[in-house]
C-alpha cells in the first residue's frame, strides 16, 4: 500500500476517533444486544411458574425454551441478506417493532401454544436486530483497536446477558409472575427504536441479482429439522424412526443449500468465508462454547428450583457467578490479544471452559454436590467464556472481508444462538434420559410415575401434590436423580470444548493479529 494511501486511511481513522457518537451508537446496540440474549434464558426460571399456569406437556415445554433461539438462528442468514439490500439500521428498528408486538401477545396467553407462537415471534424479530449490531459496528469502528473493545463489549453483554437473564427474570417472576418475563421487553424495545432512529447511521453493501427464496426455506427447514431430530432423538431414543427422518431431512437440506449458495453470484450466505481456517475454528469455538453455556444456564436453573428447592429469584441469583466472571474477562481479552498470540489466548480460554463444565463431574466422584462446587464451576464457566468468545468474535470478524460483513455477522450470532439452542437440545436431552435411567423404583401409579419420568419439572409438581413425608421422600428421589444425570452431561460439553482448543493451537497462525490495523 502507498504512503498517501495509510497517510489517508490513517486521517479517516482519526476523524473517527474525533466523532463522539461512536460510543452512543456503541451503548444503544449493546441495550439492543442485551435484551435479545436476556430473552434466550429469562424464562428458565419463569418456567416453572408457567408450566404450573399453563400445564404443558414435556414437548411443549422443550419447544417452548427452545423455538426462540431456534427461530432466530434459522433467520438469521435471511436477515442478514436482508440488512445488506435493505439496510442495517432499518433491519434492527422493523425487528425490535416486531419485538415488541411479539412481547405483548406472550403477555396474554392463555395457552402452551400462544407461548410457542409468542416466541416463534420473537425469534423473528430478535433475526432482524442481531445481524444489524454487529455489521453496524464494523461500519462505525473503524480502528481495529477500538474494533476488538466494541466487540468485547458486544460478547461481553451477549454472554452477559445470558447468564443475567435468570437473575431478572427470577426478580420479575417472584413478584409479578411469569407474564413479566414479556413485559420488561416493551418498554426497553421503545427507547432502542427511539434513540435508534435518532443516532444510529444507516449502512447497506447492495448486491446484483434476484433474492434466493429457495436459498432462504433451505435454510429454515435445515436448520429446524436438526434441531428438532436432536430433541426427537433425546425424548424416544435411537430406536425410533422419526429423529432419524428429521435429521436426513436436515442434511440433504442444508448440504443442497450449501451447493447452491457455491453455485450463485449474489448467495444469502458466502459459505466461502469458511474456507479461511482461523474464520471456521472461531465459529466452532463460540457455537461449542454456547453448547455448554448454554445448557449449564438450563440444567442448572432446573437443579436450584427442582432439585433444591429455591425460588425463581434464589436460583437466579445463585448464576451470578457465571455472569460476573464472563463480563470481567470479556473486557481484559482485548489486552491478552495484543500482548499474546491469539491462538493461545483463544485456547487458553477454551481450556478454561472446559475445566468449569468438568468440575461438578470429577466433584461428584469424591463426594456430594453441594452449592459451593457449583458457584465455583459457574465463575470458572463464566471467565472462559467471556475470553474465548470475545477473542472469536475479534477473530471471525477480522478474517471476513468489509462486503461480506452481513454474511459474517450471520454466521457468529447463528453459532451463539444455535449453540445455545443445542447444548438444551442435546446435552439437556442427554440428562433427561439420564434422569430416567437413575430414578429409583417409586411405588407410584402409572399416571404419577408417567409424570415423574417426562420429566423433572412433572416430577416436583408430582412431589408437591403428595406432599407430607411420602412427597418429601420423592422429592428427595427426583433430586438425587437429577443431579446424578446433569454432571455426565456437563462433561460431555467439556469433551467437546477440548476439541475447539486442540483446533486453535492447531491451525489458527501463530501471527494473526486481528487488534491491529492493515496498512
Amino acid at each position: 500500500m502507498s504512503s498517501a494511501n495509510i497517510n489517508h486511511d490513517s486521517c479517516q481513522i482519526q476523524a473517527q476517533r474525533l466523532d463522539p457518537r461512536r460510543w452512543i451508537v456503541l451503548a444503544i446496540l449493546s441495550g439492543s444486544l442485551l435484551l435479545i440474549a436476556m430473552d434466550t434464558t429469562i424464562l428458565n426460571v419463569a418456567f416453572p411458574s408457567l408450566v404450573s399456569d399453563l400445564q404443558p406437556g414435556a414437548v411443549e415445554q422443550l419447544w417452548i425454551i427452545d423455538v426462540y433461539p431456534l427461530a432466530l438462528s434459522g433467520l438469521l442468514v435471511t436477515a442478514g441478506a436482508m440488512g445488506d439490500r435493505l439496510g442495517r439500521k432499518r433491519m434492527l428498528l422493523i425487528g425490535f417493532g416486531i419485538f415488541a408486538v411479539a412481547s405483548l401477545l406472550a403477555v396474554f396467553s392463555a395457552a402452551a401454544w400462544h407461548v410457542i407462537a409468542a416466541r416463534t415471534l420473537l425469534g423473528i424479530g430478535g433475526a432482524a436486530i442481531m445481524p444489524s449490531t454487529l455489521s453496524i459496528l464494523r461500519h462505525v469502528f473503524i480502528d481495529a483497536r477500538e474494533r476488538a473493545f466494541a466487540f468485547a463489549v458486544w460478547a461481553g453483554v451477549f454472554g452477559g446477558g445470558m447468564a443475567l437473564g435468570p437473575v431478572v427474570g427470577g426478580l420479575l417472576v417472584q413478584n409479578f409472575g411469569w407474564q413479566s418475563a414479556f413485559l420488561v421487553n416493551i418498554p426497553v424495545a421503545a427507547l432502542v427504536v427511539a434513540f435508534g432512529a435518532w443516532f444510529l447511521p444507516e449502512s447497506s453493501s447492495p448486491r446484483s441479482g434476484r433474492w434466493d427464496w429457495w436459498g432462504v426455506a433451505l435454510s429454515i427447514v435445515g436448520m429446524l429439522a436438526l434441531a428438532g431430530g436432536i430433541k426427537q432423538l433425546g425424548k424416544s431414543g435411537v430406536a425410533t424412526p422419526l429423529p432419524w427422518v428429521l435429521l436426513l431431512v436436515a442434511v440433504v437440506t442444508l448440504t443442497v443449500f450449501v451447493r447452491r449458495q457455491l453455485a450463485l453470484e449474489s448467495p444469502l450466505l458466502q459459505v466461502r468465508l469458511f474456507a479461511n481456517r482461523s474464520f471456521s475454528i472461531a465459529a466452532a469455538a463460540i457455537l461449542l462454547c454456547m453448547v455448554g453455556m448454554g445448557a449449564v444456564l438450563f440444567l442448572a436453573t432446573q437443579w436450584f428450583q427442582y432439585g433444591q428447592g429455591y425460588s425463581p429469584l434464589e436460583a437466579g441469583i445463585r448464576l451470578l457467578p457465571a455472569s460476573l466472571g464472563l463480563i470481567v474477562t470479556s473486557m481484559i481479552a482485548p489486552s491478552l490479544m495484543q500482548r499474546f498470540p491469539i491462538r493461545h489466548v483463544l485456547g487458553l480460554g477454551l481450556v478454561v471452559v472446559a475445566s468449569g463444565l468438568a468440575l461438578p463431574w470429577i466433584t461428584q466422584q469424591f463426594t456430594e454436590i453441594g452449592y459451593l462446587t457449583v458457584a465455583v464451576a459457574l465463575a470458572i464457566l463464566g471467565l472462559g467464556v467471556g475470553i474465548s468468545t470475545t477473542v472469536a468474535s475479534v477473530t471471525l470478524m477480522a478474517a471476513s472481508p468489509a462486503h461480506e460483513v452481513g454474511g459474517a455477522a450471520a454466521i457468529e450470532e447463528t453459532c451463539y444462538e444455535l449453540g445455545a439452542a443445542l447444548g438444551v437440545a442435546i446435552l439437556g436431552s442427554l440428562a433427561t434420559a439420564l434422569y430416567r435411567a437413575n430414578l429409583p423404583a417409586l411405588g407410584l401409579d402409572a399416571t404419577a410415575l408417567r409424570a415423574v419420568r417426562n420429566s423433572v419439572g412433572e416430577a416436583a409438581e408430582v412431589a408437591h401434590g403428595i406432599g407430607g413425608s411420602a412427597g418429601h421422600t420423592l422429592l428427595n428421589a427426583i433430586s438425587g436423580a437429577y443431579t446424578a444425570a446433569i454432571t455426565p452431561a456437563f462433561l460431555i460439553g467439556a469433551v467437546l470444548v477440548v476439541s475447539a482448543a486442540v483446533m486453535t493451537w492447531a491451525w489458527i497462525p501463530r501471527d494473526l493479529s486481528p487488534t491491529k490495523n492493515a496498512h
